[in-house]
């Protein structure tokens, strides 16, 4: 049971950064043709302002996905880890 968890965890991670992904690239294509409307009442538009989103976007999606896979990556190591000592303690 506890496998099935941890595998549809991963599958969890891997969605969710599909819609990271989908919604930066939604936000940065938005800014580039309709603008961000600000709090004084500017409106900022245009490509760099909508680059700017993607590249931040991006990066950001990457760390969040990298330290999310980071934790599964340690739980792997642990388990098989564990297991290989149990292999040498029944030798």
């Amino acid at each position: 049971m506890r496998d099935f968890f941890i595998r549809a965890l991963e599958a969890l991670i891997g969605l969710f950064v599909i819609l990271l992904l989908l919604g930066v690239v939604v936000g940065g294509i938005g800014v580039m043709v309709t603008g961000m409307p600000q709090p004084d009442g500017r409106t900022i538009s245009g490509v760099v302002p909508g680059i700017g989103i993607l590249v931040v976007g991006v990066l950001y999606v990457v760390m969040i996905a990298g330290f999310m896979y980071l934790g599964l990556g340690i739980y792997h190591n642990t388990k098989r880890t564990a297991d290989a000592v149990e292999q040498m303690a029944a030798k």
